[in-house]
C-alpha cells in the first residue's frame, strides 16, 4: 500500500485547508484509515479516524468540532476537512493505514502504513 498526501499549505488563523491522501494497492474499502500530525519538537499524535465504510469518525479532543475526516471509497481516498484554524494546528500532517481493521484504534498502534506528510502552516 502506498499512500500519498497532499492538500497542506499556509493558511491564516481562522481559515481552512483540506487535506487528501490516495491510496494504491490492495483494496481501499476494507481497512481503516487516520490522520496523525507531529509539530515540530514534539511527539506525532492521533487527530482523526474513520473506519472502512466512512460510518465511524473519531477525533482528537483538541480538533473535535473543527475538523471533519472522511473517505471516498472509489477514488481510494480519504480527506481531512479543518476549518478555524489555530497556530497550535501547525504541523506535518500524515495519513496512515491500517490493514487488520475495519474500526481504526485511536492512537499510533495498528497503523503499518504512512504516506509522506504533508505540512500545514497557520499564521497568527
Amino acid at each position: 500500500v502506498q499512500l500519498q498526501a497532499s492538500g497542506g499549505g499556509l493558511v491564516q488563523a481562522g481559515g481552512s485547508l483540506r487535506l487528501s491522501c490516495v491510496s494504491s494497492g490492495v483494496t481501499f474499502n476494507s481497512y481503516a484509515m487516520a490522520w496523525f500530525r507531529q509539530a515540530p519538537g514534539k511527539a506525532r499524535e492521533f487527530v482523526a479516524a474513520v473506519s472502512w465504510s466512512g460510518g465511524a469518525t473519531y477525533y482528537a479532543d483538541s480538533v473535535k468540532g473543527r475538523f471533519t475526516i472522511s473517505r471516498d471509497n472509489a477514488k481510494k481516498t480519504v480527506y481531512l476537512q479543518m476549518n478555524s484554524l489555530k497556530p497550535e494546528d501547525t504541523a506535518v500532517y500524515y495519513c496512515a493505514a491500517d490493514l487488520s481493521r475495519r474500526t481504526p484504534v485511536v492512537g499510533l498502534a495498528g497503523y503499518d502504513y504512512w504516506g509522506q506528510g504533508t505540512l500545514v502552516t497557520v499564521s497568527s
